[in-house]
């Protein structure tokens, strides 16, 4: 595999990161004192007419949507797919204060440069914040990277499903020839050896109709002190369909359109993961169950985490020596 020598970022982005950075640290110490009560203005619009345009492989569907997902992009990337089709989308579920975490993972296993001959395109998903200052920094911070997509809903955890409906239709409408297509989070941490090489295989005939993960099998929590309560109203029935821990599960890029097109057409639920899963029992598609994807915290050891594609509750600092570690040891036998 390989990587690029250490000060490539630093001299990508020159002066402009550094200034980034210097802004975040302000923005946050500034909301830390005082909370902007100031209404959000849409810095960054795009072009409806070729939106339109870009639409037109949704135009087969004739019923009326009850659920439309009627959200402009207020940032996007609608060229990043255009000259090379990537072998690999990862779309990364994120929050505006998380900078630490997003280049944490530009800088370790997110890095599009990762792979000689593989192309990789990571995007970060974002709704819009309450707090103007915190928008103004994600668009800066856009304008540096161009691996960040926002539409005009609010960033919560109740609007998680949205985020990765937004994912999905982004893949469907910019990114339709890519390969395979990755959903994580910003506090995982994965193994892009065992992803590529062991588990996706560029080498062979890409796979149609797939989806994998940490596949859950349960029901419906009704105690309201619940992160994950469910109410009866919104989903009576006493099991879930078999669905794929959010903390990351790959699909091929087939199923993006899929799965995008089957939401405007079902009940909106606000854990994503479950709805999706409700979405893929629609389609006809069965999730793989696939023992690499961790949606827990694990120690680290390098022997344990070869064999693992991907583990949860890692910060930022974790990130980079598990990183270094693994990719200096590359050598050495478990």
């Amino acid at each position: 595999m390989n990587r690029r020598a250490p000060g490539t970022m630093a001299s990508k982005v020159s002066c402009l990161y550094v200034l980034t950075v210097v802004c975040w640290a302000s923005a946050l110490w500034y909301l830390s004192i005082t909370r902007p009560t100031s209404s959000y203005t849409v810095h960054k619009t795009y072009d409806s007419m070729s939106m339109t345009r870009k639409n037109v492989s949704f135009g087969n569907i004739r019923t009326r949507p009850i659920n439309p997902h009627s959200f402009d992009f207020l940032i996007n990337e609608p060229e990043k797919c255009d000259k090379n089709p990537p072998f690999l989308v990862i779309l990364i579920s994120t929050t505006h204060k998380e900078f630490d975490a997003r280049q944490a993972i530009r800088e370790t296993w997110g890095d599009e440069n990762n792979f000689k001959g593989i192309k990789i395109s990571t995007i970060f998903l974002l709704g819009k914040n309450t707090d103007p200052v915190l928008n103004q920094m994600v668009e800066q911070e856009s304008q540096i990277f161009h691996d960040i997509i926002v539409e005009d809903f609010i960033d919560s955890y109740h609007n998680l499903t949205l985020k990765t409906l937004m994912g999905m239709r982004w893949v469907a409408t910019f990114c339709s020839k890519a390969k395979y297509v990755m959903k994580t989070d910003s506090d995982i941490f994965v193994n892009m050896d065992n992803l590529i090489y062991k588990l996706l295989k560029p080498s062979t005939k890409p796979r149609r109709r797939y989806f994998t993960g940490y596949v859950i099998n349960g029901g419906p929590i009704r105690d309201v002190r619940s992160k994950w309560y469910m109410p009866r109203d919104l989903y009576p029935d006493s099991n879930y369909p078999p669905f794929c821990s959010g903390t990351g599960y790959i699909f091929s890029a087939d199923v993006a359109e899929m799965i995008y097109k089957t939401s405007l057409h079902t009940r909106l639920l606000h854990l994503e993961d479950v709805y999706v899963g409700l979405c893929l029992r629609k389609l006809g598609i069965h999730p793989f169950q696939n023992s690499g994807f961790n949606h827990w915290k694990m120690a680290y050891s390098l022997c344990r985490y070869r064999r693992v594609i991907t583990v949860h509750q890692i910060s930022p600092e974790e990130m980079h020596r598990i990183w270094n570690d693994m990719s200096s040891k590359k050598h050495l036998r478990c």
